[in-house]
């Protein structure tokens, strides 16, 4: 199943044109600069933007198409934006139910115990509105659009009003939730860390277009990913997370490819997570060196060395268990390294960020 979205939009000094088919899977990722059209096609695809001509399809039901248009309320979509739309005359409990008594009880996939787990707000439940953070109001906000039970769920970039403390504490509730939910989501950022967290695809935008449609790995391999414009080039790995040692490191990943966290965060262990590794924070070296202060090292592969940019040169090395892995290094060391593909190199790595 698919969402398809055929829209195309005249305003003063700005013009939306796409043609985009999505699976209705995981987490699509509407990613460009602000103005690009990113908040408008999800508009579209909610209803709350009626495009004459425009086609949005889900699965095999018709949202719009010629004179046919279904509005918000039977789409069944939950919507989440920047700032929250809840109650506040009502308590935590009373916004969470809002929604939830309005949907039909056969259409009822997901209950409150459920929604307050994932979520981390159980003991929020007698809160007043007012009396919340600003994280746990977004919060309250996501489980009260998943207790209507949508088929689909649309974010509208729900971190941008947090600040980035905030941002950190609520970012594992998120990625749990689009993890856990079983519902297809799609998330308009303009943040690539929350891209790189959240996302299994990621459609880039561009001044009212859609530039291209691609997995996250896939985006994450091209040395010009728009991803990569503020930070540098980036690896995202995934592994299990393993109990923590007698020196407070927890295990990531697999034997051949183990990395040691100094947090593990909240994350349970055995939960399948992401690890975020910037690429000027990754060295090669041909031998395993022993007498330094970077503890994890691993023996990867060259796959393909980069051409010099700002006088560096990204190579994408795979890890033993085929993930890719990029490192920054200067041309000089590629020369004096012989750095070629099929190279085996030991990767140094620096700092490991944990996703969630």
């Amino acid at each position: 199943m698919t969402l398809a979205v055929r829209a195309c939009l005249d305003r003063v000094g700005f013009t939306l044109d796409v043609d985009i088919e999505l699976p209705l899977e995981g987490v699509t990722s509407l990613f460009g600069r602000s103005g690009c059209g990113k908040t408008t096609l999800l508009r579209i695809i909610a209803g709350l933007e009626k495009v004459r001509g425009a086609e949005v399809l889900f699965g095999r039901q018709i949202w719009q198409q010629g004179r046919h248009f279904v509005p918000l309320h039977r789409r069944r979509i939950g919507l989440v934006f920047q700032e929250h739309s809840l109650l506040p005359h009502l308590s935590v409990h009373g916004n969470l139910l809002y929604g939830y008594k309005r949907t039909p009880k056969d259409l009822r996939r997901l209950h409150l115990r459920e929604a307050t787990d994932m979520l981390g707000i159980g003991d929020l439940l007698d809160r007043p509105i007012d009396q919340l953070s600003g994280g746990q109001r977004q919060r309250v906000s996501l489980g009260r659009a998943l207790l209507t039970s949508p088929q689909l769920l649309l974010l509208d970039e729900p971190l941008a009003a947090l600040d980035t403390q905030t941002k950190r504490e609520i970012m594992p509730f998120l990625s749990r939730m689009a993890s856990e939910a079983g519902v297809p989501i799609v998330l308009v950022t303009h943040a690539p860390d929350e891209v790189e967290r959240l996302a299994d695809r990621v459609v880039f935008m561009r001044d009212g277009r859609v530039d291209r449609s691609e997995p996250l790995r896939q985006a994450l391999a091209r040395p010009d990913s728009p991803l990569f414009a503020d930070e540098g080039a980036a690896s995202v790995l995934e592994g299990a997370l393993g109990p923590a040692n007698e020196r407070g490191l927890r295990p990531f990943g697999s034997e051949g490819s183990r990395l040691w966290l100094l947090s593990g965060g909240t994350a349970p262990d055995g939960q399948t997570t992401r690890v975020r590794i910037l690429a000027r924070d990754v060295s090669l070296a041909l031998d395993d060196p022993c007498r330094i202060s970077i503890q994890n090292h691993l023996k990867v592969r060259v796959e393909r060395v980069d051409k010099p940019r700002g006088g560096r040169c990204v190579v994408a090395t795979r890890t033993a268990d085929g993930q890719l892995l990029l490192s920054e290094v200067t041309p000089w060391a590629v020369d004096q390294l012989a750095l070629q593909p099929g190279t085996a190199v030991y990767a140094l790595i620096k700092s490991v960020a944990l996703m969630s």
